[in-house]
């Protein structure tokens, strides 16, 4: 496979021909007597400057494309993800200089659109949980409810011997309705909307800890303020997702919910469990990029540490 020019190699090989052309031309126009030893010694001298020449040039080239190989390095290793890690190398080249402050500009550019894309897909999301959740709870959990009541009312007139049979359907019935009433709270939590987070997420906590018999509690500690609920949001998805990590994979005996407010307005909230861990590479398929990507919208931070058999911390930040 041919390998392509780079800018570089053909400016330096346009120099050479320009220096070995003026060589040539040089000789030509001096009238060098190559048959007598003065004239190849005049030929010599010139070949050796325009050598020189040519080396100094290259030596100052390389020197001056430098730092624009440096910054193409850079732009190639850049997390699109992470526009902020993004830190050219400071040089007194002009256009190296404008070229990675163009290119930083077009780094926020693209961040602030995935960011507003992704927020909007979310919003979209948690809306269509709202609208999911209200349906179950109040369309298909009241046809249960009207099941388990006509069932009820049938077992008083029907044969004793129909009895069993009737009591197992109620109790079925009734156990979808349970499930509903989880599964909606899963998709949207009315105490989020109606109580606030703290109140959702100990709720969360209790539900945890019935469900999975692990020992979980909630901790906060100072105060919380006034949270928009995009935040809200961020934070009760990455305890519920968190926690949910735990229930799957961790094989924990306690969980430790920790929601801290700094005077500041900064938010910590913290998720320790002390499971069996898990190394870096292993740890893909549990949801860490939704997590990460939903504290980035808030202009928070997520950072995960876990080691195998010493448990995982998950930790979200906003600022």
């Amino acid at each position: 496979m041919r390998q392509r020019d780079t800018f570089i190699r053909q400016v330096l090989a346009a120099n050479v021909l320009l220096i070995v052309a003026s060589l040539f031309a040089a000789s030509l126009v001096g009238g060098f007597d190559f048959g007598s030893s003065e004239g190849r010694n005049q030929f010599l001298v010139l070949a050796l400057a325009v050598s020189l020449t040519l080396v100094v040039n290259i030596v100052v080239l390389r020197r001056r494309f430098k730092p624009l190989e440096n910054l193409i390095e850079e732009i190639e290793g850049v997390d699109p993800a992470k526009p902020e890690d993004f830190q050219a190398e400071r040089v007194d080249v002009e256009e190296v200089r404008r070229l990675a402050a163009a290119f930083a500009v077009l780094l926020e550019r693209i961040a602030g659109e995935r960011n507003r894309s992704t927020s909007l897909v979310m919003r979209a999301q948690e809306e269509e949980r709202k609208r999911l959740a209200r349906d179950l709870h109040d369309q298909v959990n009241q046809s249960l409810t009207g099941v388990v009541l006509r069932l009820q009312a049938i077992s008083h007139d029907a044969d004793p011997k129909l009895a069993g049979e009737l009591l197992e359907a109620k109790a079925l019935a009734t156990q979808a309705m349970e499930e509903l009433i989880t599964l909606a709270r899963q998709l949207r939590p009315t105490a989020l909307d109606d109580h606030g987070l703290v109140p959702a997420i100990g709720g969360q906590v209790r539900r945890f800890s019935e469900q999975t018999g692990i020992e979980a509690e909630l901790l906060t500690r100072g105060e919380l303020g006034e949270l928009t609920p995009d935040r809200e949001t961020a934070i009760y998805r990455v305890a519920q997702e968190a926690l949910a990590n735990v229930a799957r994979h961790s094989d924990a005996s306690k969980v430790e919910v920790a929601l801290a407010g700094a005077p500041n307005g900064s938010i910590a909230l913290t998720i320790r469990d002390d499971g069996r861990g898990f190394a870096a590479r292993d740890g893909g398929g549990m949801g860490l990029g939704g997590m990460g990507e939903r504290a980035r919208l808030v202009g928070g931070e997520l950072s995960v540490e876990s080691h195998v058999g010493e448990g995982t911390r998950v930790t979200l930040r906003i600022p």
